[in-house]
């Protein structure tokens, strides 16, 4: 089981939104947050409140990151040429895990992660079992012939709750997804909406 396999809506709670836009979510029927004091009125956000949440809701996003993981991303993103904003988006977006759950193998990226870990993942035929594996431009993933009839890959494959994004070329019948090119912050199919342009002013100031 991955980190936070069973507790992944008290982030939906947490935030206040429901971020994977998912049916099941509890911030459906009770827009709070958790614990004894999830329904106390909520007091308007300071600028540090506000970068902080964007981060919170970025980081727990794709799989609840560790602080270490996340900001070693970031790190990465703005030494890269361009809006360090859109930088961080593409490396998460390139990540293994993300794009396994972007081409409806599994239900959820906490699914995603834990379905790489165990080993049922292939990239331009290898097997990997690294989540954070960055995938590049060209590259093919699937879905290991044996693993194609688990219960959570017939289930994500015959959900409706989500498309695949443009910049993925999926084959549904053989399970593959080619990655055809990493997306800008328009292009991610986001159920809420993220702003990167907090995250980078978050770590700016601290």
């Amino acid at each position: 089981m991955t980190k936070r396999t069973a507790a992944k809506y008290k982030i939906d709670r947490r935030m206040g939104e429901n971020i994977w836009g998912r049916a099941k979510s509890p911030i459906n029927k009770r827009e709070y947050g958790p614990g004894q004091h999830g329904q106390r009125r909520k007091n308007k956000l300071s600028d540090f409140g506000t970068q902080l949440r964007a981060k919170q809701k970025l980081k727990g996003y794709y799989g609840d990151l560790t602080e270490k993981q996340f900001r070693r991303i970031y790190t990465e993103a703005e030494r890269l040429r361009g809006d360090t904003g859109e930088m961080l988006i593409g490396l998460l977006e390139r990540r293994l895990d993300a794009v396994v759950y972007r081409a409806k193998f599994v239900p959820t990226i906490f699914a995603a992660r834990q379905f790489v870990n165990h080993g049922h993942v292939t990239v331009n035929g290898q097997r990997v079992n690294i989540a954070s594996y960055r995938v590049k431009e060209g590259d093919v993933v699937a879905v290991r012939e044996k693993s194609r009839q688990m219960n959570l890959v017939i289930e994500a494959q015959g959900s409706s709750e989500r498309d695949t994004p443009d910049y993925l070329e999926v084959d549904g019948n053989k399970l593959t997804a080619t990655f055809v090119r990493t997306p800008a912050l328009g292009d991610v199919p986001y159920a809420v909406q993220m702003e990167p342009n907090l995250v980078v002013e978050f770590y700016a100031k601290n």
